[in-house]
């Protein structure tokens, strides 16, 4: 389904090119100073613009229609729209019938009965993250004094970006990257073991994210190939501060008021601008198929402030749940 959350509620709806896309946020609590510029900065960083981003370019304006009243929460489902403007829908129509390989255009024909809207990926887009990132900095009003920041480590498997995306230019060939991310301020007991783990919660958040394939907390795999006294994180003081943070800030699915740390697998791009083979459902064969439309070379560029957007989503639901449920001492 489309909503996520127990108490901090998230619904994403809206196509990539249509009319709009957008977000309702239930259970935010009443009080909280929201305005349209404190969205801005971060969807400034979500916007395309640089090499080997998309030159497709909106104004991503938000638009409160419900929820918010003389700049302030009032408690009832805010509800946040974004216009689609710079659409060409016509780039497309070959994919009706041409799925691009490694997206999700064939499942979604499968799955709906060829009833989906295919501009642009639709409503699997990367596109309605636009909707996430709102959403998420909702969520970090809801986690006052608590900070949440991404930034992307490497890209096409090397630390100098720059360098990655200049030759992915030159080869005209989309490549992935990794995004690391730290949230520092958390209390200690976040987290609902077994099935509300702080791991799963943000977990399934990330994997919301199209494009992202794999997500480590801590030491990640490389705690595959340790032993358990390298491993341990050593616990020096009654705040549960560790020398070591392995376990990225995280034991038994609970924070331990540690930072919590952990990292992102970006794919590349499905939509290449190179050449591929794909089946065509109206010949019964497989043709050669050249991706038309405007697409990314490497989406991981503009994907850190959508991580840090699941990130806060997932904290602030899992936070109201530790108000609601445990006596804080």
């Amino acid at each position: 389904m489309n909503v996520f959350g127990s108490l901090f509620r998230v619904s994403i709806f809206g196509e990539s090119h249509g009319p709009f896309v957008g977000v309702t946020i239930d259970g935010c609590p009443a009080g909280i100073e929201l305005t349209v510029e404190d969205l801005l900065p971060d969807l400034a960083r979500r916007k395309a613009g640089g090499i080997g981003t998309t030159p497709r370019k909106e104004e991503d304006i938000p638009q409160f229609v419900s929820g918010v009243f003389n700049n302030i929460t009032t408690g009832a489902p805010i509800t946040i729209l974004f216009e689609n403007n710079n659409t060409r829908s016509k780039d497309y129509s070959e994919l009706r019938d041409s799925p691009r390989p490694g997206h999700a255009d064939f499942v979604l024909d499968k799955k709906f009965n060829g009833f989906n809207d295919y501009r642009g990926g639709g409503h699997s887009s990367g596109r309605l993250t636009v909707a996430m990132v709102a959403a998420g900095c909702v969520a970090k009003k809801v986690l006052e004094g608590m900070d949440i920041t991404a930034t992307l480590e490497e890209a096409g498997g090397d630390t100098d970006i720059v360098e990655a995306l200049k030759k992915a230019v030159a080869e005209q060939d989309s490549i992935g990257g990794i995004i690391g991310c730290r949230v520092t301020g958390l209390p200690i007991g976040l987290g609902e073991p077994f099935f509300d783990s702080v791991e799963s919660v943000i977990s399934q958040l990330v994997f919301s994210i199209p494009a992202v394939k794999g997500i480590e907390f801590g030491s990640g795999f490389a705690a595959a190939k340790m032993k358990g006294s390298e491993h341990n994180d050593a616990i020096v003081n009654e705040d549960g501060e560790t020398i070591t943070n392995n376990s990225g800030g995280i034991n038994g699915g609970i924070t331990n008021g540690n930072d919590i740390v952990f990292r992102v697998a970006i794919k590349p791009t499905s939509s290449t601008p190179k050449e591929q083979q794909t089946w065509n459902k109206s010949t019964k064969s497989v043709r050669s198929l050249k991706v038309k439309g405007r697409h990314d070379l490497c989406i991981a560029l503009r994907a850190a402030v959508v991580v840090e957007a699941a990130a806060a989503i997932a904290l602030a639901d899992l936070y109201m749940m530790n108000m609601a449920y445990h006596i804080v001492t």
